[in-house]
């Protein structure tokens, strides 16, 4: 069945679900239809055909096993609800998830502890400041902030319940390997390199117990915190992934339900004030959906009940996004009309 907008009712139903709104409410705001496959398919192999020969940004260099990825890299992916995934360019290339890692931790804390203790224990504002702000913790009296910045992703680590470090781990590289509908793997040497040169984040550690917003051993925390970091994932990993959050939490390749439709939104609005740290105004400014950078040239988007967006590109602009990817996620967004705000 279709309704006048356009939409069947089973993406309405979706999209409702991914909105949290009812789906009475869906069939009356929802205006842009899911775009066919065809169309999907163009405008990724546009986007990467139009940014192929761009070289602006530099790859991060404070990680010595980043500085080494191939700048030329570039792969670009968008996910449909019904597990298709068009795609151009490097997807299968393994690259270090980085601070993507943070959205799909949040996640599972979220599941385990609610959105309430997110917020008291976490905070969910944006920080305006770069995602190692020491400065951010301070000028908030110790408060993390945000759980998609260094301070309160460690902090995320900590929140998730667990007898060990083990366990804590199993369960957020499990919960992680459930969104990309396989099992992931740590890089280890992504992981070495990080360990060696994580000085700073561990003593952002020590600051967050000094003021009370450390649930486990700061060192665990941090650990753990550089060891999902370097979760191998290709753009394709990426792209089921997002997709999963713009399918209300159900993974559209495997159908696994992984997270509970009403706990999507705040992944989302997250994503939506922080997911480019300081320069995530202009994101949503000029592209409209919900992102997340990792500083190994990933760049995930969801366009909630239509399509999970992924790019990777190593070069970075300043604030630590991927330079081409955020330009090619933009092509395929305005090319599909898929800007939440332009309803």
């Amino acid at each position: 069945m279709t309704i006048g907008t356009g939409l069947s009712r089973r993406h309405l139903l979706r999209a409702a679900s991914a909105l949290a709104i009812t789906p009475a409410l869906a069939q009356a705001r929802v205006c842009v239809a899911p775009p066919d496959a065809g169309r999907v398919t163009k405008a990724v192999n546009d986007a990467h055909a139009r940014f192929a020969g761009l070289t602006e940004g530099k790859n991060a260099d404070y990680i010595p096993y980043l500085a080494g990825v191939p700048s030329a890299l570039f792969g670009v992916a968008a996910s449909e609800p019904d597990g298709a995934v068009a795609e151009a360019g490097d997807v299968g290339y393994a690259l270090a998830i980085e601070s993507i890692a943070k959205v799909f931790t949040l996640a599972l804390v979220l599941r385990e502890s609610g959105p309430e203790a997110v917020q008291q224990k976490l905070g969910t504002n944006a920080t305006g400041l770069p995602f190692n702000s020491v400065m951010g913790v301070e000028l908030n009296h110790g408060k993390p902030i945000s759980p998609l910045v260094n301070a309160g992703a460690m902090a995320t680590v900590s929140l998730v319940q667990a007898a060990s470090p083990e366990e804590r781990w199993n369960k957020i590289i499990g919960n992680m390997s459930r969104f990309a509908g396989r099992t992931l793997t740590v890089n280890e040497e992504v992981y070495k390199s990080e360990a060696d040169t994580n000085e700073h984040n561990r003593g952002i550690a020590m600051l967050l117990k000094s003021y009370g917003f450390m649930y486990t051993d700061p060192m665990e925390a941090c650990d753990i915190y550089t060891r999902e970091c370097s979760i191998a994932v290709t753009t394709h990993d990426l792209a089921v992934m997002a997709g999963t959050l713009a399918n209300g939490g159900i993974n559209p390749v495997t159908k696994e339900a992984v997270i509970d439709p009403a706990l999507v939104p705040p992944v989302l609005s997250q994503m939506a004030i922080e997911g480019l740290y300081e320069n995530t105004g202009d994101w949503m400014f000029t592209v409209g959906l919900p992102a997340k950078s990792g500083v190994g040239g990933g760049l995930i988007a969801v366009a909630p009940g239509v399509l999970g967006l992924a790019a990777f590109s190593p070069p970075l602009d300043a604030a630590g996004n991927s330079v081409r990817a955020q330009k090619a996620v933009q092509s395929v967004v305005q090319a599909l009309g898929l800007n939440i705000y332009a309803g």
